[in-house]
């Protein structure tokens, strides 16, 4: 008898009931130890890898093995390929901190996942799993990766992302992932479609106006509360029934029902911070399901807008500020929220929370999250958290809407 760390058993082939069960029959006689079982199927084929240990630290040889499974495995399923070998120790990579790598985009081709692989390898870092979350509305795949330094990983894929025009993100890998979390979304151009301000000056006639000092304080080159004010003003006189009529005209963003109702049915607690007005939005966000709502406030008398604000600015400093409220008021640990947004004043509510992600954003905002998507589905989020498109069909098939 030889002493051996492990045997690796691989089967390749057409998959079919019963195949594992006849390889376990065979291994049977044997005084092993199952030390793992990983299984794949892809399109009908079967690659399944188990690795054997002696029960006492030793092993029989490799032949012994191999010819036990050729009578007692292959004679019944010759359309199934069989390789018997012995495993080394460990490598020594993969007792390092592991990480998650997500990828997405409209489609991939060989020579954009060659880039991506190898500036893994080339951060020192080893591919260990690899997990297909969705083939539509976008490719996206997570890989558990094992190596490396997060921050190197973070830094260089997200400049083979920006090159190939796809979305990278890296996560560590942990129990933190089921525990309870906390979303936080920006309202205009993330959750919904455009900009409420934009289309409230469209009322009154101000619309290139209000616009050019949108996209200035987007941008990050006009202080966000100064500009709100400036555009507020220049709603003076608009009625308040204006405000409900076109909080029922609001198109959400595609993929939003979805990700809300998803997340939801997973036990988070959804929020949505907005520099917009929270009389535009209330019954829209009530009709999702949003739990929290933080948003400026119209000052409205005898029925019509006066341009001014009511209340505390909600800016890039009061989205963080709310963040972190909404997070203690719901017992949630700010290394568990999610921030996704897409101006400059989301800037610091994206540093803060546990996950930043910029959704088609600005240069100014991509630099500061942690990941972007550029992809027009928001429940492409949820493929950023770990969940399939086959789990999101599964739960809507069984909890009908």
């Amino acid at each position: 008898m030889a002493t051996l760390p492990s045997i690796l058993v691989t089967l390749s082939g057409r998959d079919y009931p019963g195949i594992s069960e006849s390889l376990f029959a065979a291994l049977a006689p044997l005084d092993l130890t199952v030390a793992d079982i990983e299984q794949i199927q892809v399109h009908g084929r079967l690659l399944l890898c188990v690795e054997l240990a002696g029960s006492n630290g030793v092993c029989p040889p490799v032949e012994s093995v191999g010819e036990l499974v050729e009578r007692g495995f292959s004679a019944a399923h010759p359309d199934v390929a069989v390789t018997v070998t012995e495993l080394d120790a460990p490598d020594a990579r993969r007792s390092g901190a592991r990480q998650l790598v997500t990828v997405l985009a409209p489609a991939f081709d060989p020579a954009s996942l060659a880039r991506v692989f190898g500036q893994i390898a080339a951060c020192g870092a080893n591919v260990d799993r690899i997990v297909r979350l969705s083939h539509y509305p976008v490719a996206s795949y997570e890989l558990a990766v094992s190596g490396g330094d997060a921050a190197v990983l973070r830094r260089e894929l997200g400049l083979v992302a920006a090159d190939l025009g796809v979305d990278v993100a890296v996560q560590r890998a942990g129990l933190h992932r089921r525990a309870k979390h906390l979303i936080v979304l920006d309202a205009d151009s993330t959750l919904l479609q455009g900009e409420v301000i934009d289309m409230l000056a469209a009322k009154v006639g101000c619309e290139d106006e209000v616009a050019a000092i949108t996209a200035a304080a987007m941008a990050g080159e006009l202080d966000f509360a100064a500009a709100l004010r400036q555009r507020v003003a220049l709603l003076e006189g608009l009625d308040e029934g204006v405000l409900t009529d076109l909080g029922r005209q609001l198109l959400l963003a595609p993929g939003a029902r979805t990700l809300v109702r998803t997340l939801k049915r997973l036990g988070y607690v959804t929020a949505v911070v907005s520099g917009g007005f929270v009389q535009v939005i209330t019954e829209l966000m009530a009709d999702l399901g949003i739990d929290h709502v933080a948003a400026n406030q119209l000052e409205v008398r005898a029925g019509k807008v006066t341009g001014r604000l009511a209340g505390p600015v909600v800016d890039r400093a009061g989205k963080a500020d709310a963040l972190r409220q909404i997070a203690e008021q719901s017992g949630v640990p700010l290394t568990q929220t999610v921030a996704v947004g897409d101006g400059a004043n989301d800037i610091d509510m994206l540093a803060t929370a546990g996950l930043g992600i910029a959704y088609n954003a600005r240069p100014i905002v991509r630099d500061a999250a942690d990941t972007a998507l550029s992809v027009p589905y928001l429940d492409a989020i949820l493929f950023l958290l770990g969940i399939s498109r086959e789990e999101i069909e599964a739960a809507d098939s069984e909890y009908p809407v």
